[in-house]
């Protein structure tokens, strides 16, 4: 015990002196904790700035004042023993990336004195028409290092192999390039290595080195211009989580060793040319939680014994050419969480055993030729959160027991051939689980008709409203109070707009175009301030735009195009912002249009015909690829050269075609066979 006592008043004591002496400093104007950060770094820090491009003024607190603690500077983070910076976190934190708030210029030298420096991330910035400075490669403390989506070109510099110490690299989505992979052969502590977007056409060693990364983590090398995927007697990288090969062009067999890889969680192999069965494999691997194979050309038969194994699985098979009956060996599949077989081309109807699968939580069918109708069964499956059978041709009644599907938050049914005898009973059965229930309820062109039901009113916990397309006719039922989005075009509404509908302060996007409506806007449209789109066109509406609308700050997209407005368009930057085109078809004046306003009216604008609403309307996107057709011409030159030498940017322009083409080759086709019929 005495010796015990004779310990704590030892402890006392030093206690009492350290807290004396850090008085003393105190009171002398020099802590000394924490320390501030050291002079050279700070000089180091300011000639950095003077060459960085900061518009927004981001870095007003790198000032060379003295006494000023570069420790204390925005962006930067010291050692708090030290004093030495250990930290630069420079990358644009603007969600939505704009050359406003971007870092650009040069980045000087002036860095290399920073010795203990370990984190430096420059992401998400304009640092266009600038290589990736090769002294980076003498910064030998990082440890990470971001220089993604910054508009760095040329080659990489082989200098960066000499970051021994590096865990964390990302030269994502710029325009570099590189004649071989070796240098990365130096990175042996390497966990995530993140090459997507750069191109790898000559690196034909990439496997090799790759191979020799005993640490990594993650690997992401999609969009990346890779033609071979040669097979690997041994994988080295075994402690490989992730692995993202998409969108490269291997046109083969799937490897072997990809799914030999005992600890990997997530493959990602969309769009690479990919042909035949999934491989079979000896190994016992139970680790794998995400499967993506879409966008190839797979083959189900056989499917390998060890996918049956995996729990909590997503699988998309999205795109694969896939035909005939959806395969009947899918139900033995018991851990599937997510099934995507979207965009093929099955025809049979929806199988029994497929509403047995009760664990499955997301089921994309899109855009198949699925025929019949769906079964009550489907209430069955309860854990359901996404439910996709949309650009089907189902037909028949909508089972009320997806009302017993409570988990389910989006629910798309949309261009199908239903039924629909009494829409109220749809809202009716979906309205059961309260405010817990669906989210987003999509019923495009499923040929439902009649007044919109009061029930629909019901649906509290609806945040998204898409029924465009239909017969739907008579006036607004009840408000639905906490929905984001609602889309009512083409249908037969009529009446006038109600005020009512100004109280859905949650809504982000509204389309009522391609009605009847009559009367005014309603003038409180301004304190709906969370709208990002709107469209009142091809109605009848009449009267003046509303000054109210001026308040609305965030909107992007308006179209109020061939009513019967009239008047002086209300002056704010947002709406003189807007397209012509969003006013065309009235008696406007004002910016945006040319058209001046007299003191004593308005200059008319030539009389367009028009239908009042209610006749043919376009499918969902279909409005998009007109407005691309017009414009084709004017800006394909002047935009498509600019594009095509930025290579991240011509493989997301080449996607984007792709996928306006099977649109358009779907849509135009139905529609041509609807009119046969």
């Amino acid at each position: 015990m005495e010796r015990t006592m004779r310990v704590v008043l030892l402890l006392i004591r030093f206690l009492a002196i350290a807290t004396s002496t850090f008085s003393i400093g105190l009171c002398n104007g020099n802590p000394g904790w924490p320390p501030l950060c050291k002079e050279s770094e700070r000089r180091a820090l300011l000639m950095f700035k003077q060459d960085l491009k900061d518009p927004a003024n981001q870095l007003a607190s790198w000032v060379a004042e003295e006494g000023s603690d570069c420790c204390s500077w925005t962006r930067v983070v010291c050692d708090h023993m030290t004093g030495h910076i250990q930290e630069l976190h420079l990358n644009n934190t603007n969600p939505y990336w704009d050359f406003d708030s971007s870092f650009g210029g040069k980045i000087n030298p002036s860095l290399l004195s920073l010795k203990h420096l370990n984190f430096l991330d420059l992401s998400n910035n304009n640092f266009s028409g600038t290589q990736i400075p090769s002294f980076f490669g003498s910064m030998t403390s990082l440890t990470h290092l971001n220089l993604a989506y910054s508009l760095f070109d040329g080659v990489i510099p082989h200098k960066l192999g000499n970051l021994s110490s590096l865990r964390h690299l990302n030269l994502s989505l710029n325009d570099l390039k590189v004649e071989n992979l070796q240098w990365i052969s130096g990175l042996s502590l390497l966990k995530h290595l993140d090459l997507s977007y750069v191109n790898l056409s000559k690196a034909s060693d990439w496997l090799q080195v790759t191979n020799m990364l005993p640490s990594l983590v993650e690997l992401d090398m999609s969009y990346c211009h890779l033609h071979q995927i040669p097979p690997l007697p041994t994988p080295n990288f075994t402690s490989l989580v992730v692995l993202d090969l998409s969108r490269n062009i291997f046109n083969s067999l799937m490897p072997r060793w990809v799914f030999s890889l005992k600890n990997l969680v997530s493959i990602h192999l969309s769009a690479c040319g990919f042909q035949g069965p999934i491989p079979s494999i000896s190994q016992n691997i139970t680790s794998l939680r995400e499967i993506d194979l879409s966008s190839n050309y797979i083959s189900l038969d056989p499917i390998p014994k060890w996918l049956f194994n995996q729990k909590d699985l997503a699988l998309s098979l999205e795109s694969n050419e896939l035909t005939g009956q959806l395969p009947s060996i899918i139900q033995n599949m018991t851990g599937l969480k997510v099934l995507d077989l979207g965009w093929n081309d099955f025809n049979s109807t929806i199988p029994e055993w497929l509403y047995s699968l009760n664990n499955l939580e997301s089921l994309l069918l899109s855009y198949n030729a699925l025929r019949g109708e769906i079964s009550s069964s489907i209430g069955n499956m309860t854990s359901l959160v996404n439910l996709h059978l949309d650009g089907n041709q189902l037909e028949g009644k909508i089972p009320n027991s997806l009302g017993h599907l409570c988990k389910l938050k989006v629910l798309d049914l949309s261009e199908n051939h239903f039924t629909v005898r009494r829409p109220s009973e749809i809202f009716e059965s979906l309205s059961k689980c309260g405010p817990d229930g669906i989210k987003s309820l999509s019923l495009r062109y499923t040929n439902i008709s009649g007044p919109i039901p009061m029930s629909l009113g019901n649906l509290s916990s609806l945040e998204k409203l898409y029924i465009s397309g239909n017969h739907f006719n008579g006036t607004f039922t009840e408000i639905l109070g906490f929905v984001k989005g609602m889309d009512l075009s083409c249908n037969f509404m009529y009446g006038e707009i109600p005020e009512e509908l100004t109280g859905l302060l949650a809504l982000q996007s509204l389309n009522l175009s391609n009605n009847r409506f009559t009367g005014r806007i309603p003038s409180k449209i301004g304190n709906m301030a969370g709208l990002e789109s709107l469209d009142f066109s091809m109605n009848q509406l009449d009267g003046e735009i509303p000054p109210s609308m001026t308040n609305l700050t965030f909107l992007s997209h308006l179209n109020l195009a061939y009513n019967n407005l009239t008047g002086r368009i209300p002056e704010s930057t947002q709406l003189q912002s807007l397209d012509q085109s969003s006013f065309f078809g009235n008696e406007l004046c004002g910016a945006p249009l040319n058209k001046n306003c007299r003191a004593n009216g308005v200059i008319p604008p030539p009389t367009v015909e028009q239908d009042g609403g209610g006749g043919y309307c376009l499918l969902k996107d279909e409005w998009f690829y007109v407005s691309l057709g017009v414009g084709f011409f004017t800006g394909f030159w002047m935009v498509l050269g600019s594009l095509l030498v930025n290579m991240p940017w011509s493989i997301l322009l080449s996607q984007l075609l792709n996928r306006i083409v099977l649109k358009m080759y779907h849509h135009l086709g139905q529609r041509m066979m609807d009119t046969r019929t």
